[in-house]
């Protein structure tokens, strides 16, 4: 995965949006204001915060040993940092931005949710 590839990515979903609210080093990507990924793009080994269930993340951090560690500056419980130079399949790391963004947009007022779903 490469940072224009992660970047694509997390863009790819309805209503997502770049910010840069903490320097202008670090992607932020939300989801009508709510934050579902956070890079720095330039980064190296180029990594990803994103949201995760708590029991999963903690499987995926057994699973993934080194990989996926607990959100570096989040909440550990519902946050991994996911290292995404290319030890990770693609098509994982793919799944846990769609994992992430899909917590979010879960957690929206209905009305917010409901807007989303209109083309």
């Amino acid at each position: 995965m490469t940072p224009d590839r992660l970047r694509a990515l997390c863009l790819s979903f309805n209503a997502a949006e770049e910010d840069f609210p903490f320097n202008p080093d670090t992607s932020v990507f939300k989801v009508l204001g709510k934050m579902f990924a956070l890079s720095r793009l330039d980064g190296r080994p180029l990594t990803v915060n994103l949201k995760c269930d708590p029991e999963d993340a903690i499987r995926l951090r057994a699973d993934h040993e080194g990989l996926i560690t607990p959100g570096y500056h989040m909440n550990k419980r519902h946050w991994n940092t996911v290292t995404v130079d290319g030890e990770l399949p693609d098509r994982l790391v793919r799944e846990l931005v769609e994992d992430s963004y899909d917590l979010v947009v879960a957690g929206l007022p209905r009305a917010e949710r409901l807007r989303l779903d209109r083309p």
